[in-house]
């Protein structure tokens, strides 16, 4: 399954207090990458923060996996995943009557 996942930063919360974990938080982003659970990383660009494209068995895997990250783990951050699925609607292109 394909998820698109969005950091949530908890209320509150500074720069100054993700500093000590932002390096444990880029090695653990390595190891889940290379373990095949991240397929995508990208920094947001409407505020600070990241969207992953992540690959799990369900919305509940990738919830447990991401709370891992270092950042989630010292409750900074939480996760917004969102499933996502083929867009199907290409059919209607194709329908009888369109142009």
């Amino acid at each position: 399954m394909k998820l698109l996942c969005l950091d949530i930063p908890q209320p509150g919360t500074t720069m100054e207090q993700y500093m000590p974990h932002l390096q444990a938080e880029v090695r653990h982003g390595w190891q889940v990458y290379k373990g095949g659970l991240v397929r995508d990383f990208y920094f947001r660009q409407d505020r600070p923060g990241v969207a992953l494209i992540v690959e799990a068995d369900s919305v509940e895997a990738a919830q447990t996996e991401l709370m891992e990250f270092p950042l989630a783990k010292s409750g900074l951050i939480s996760w917004d995943v969102i499933p996502l699925g083929p867009f199907l609607n290409w059919e209607l292109l194709f329908a009888p009557g369109n142009p």
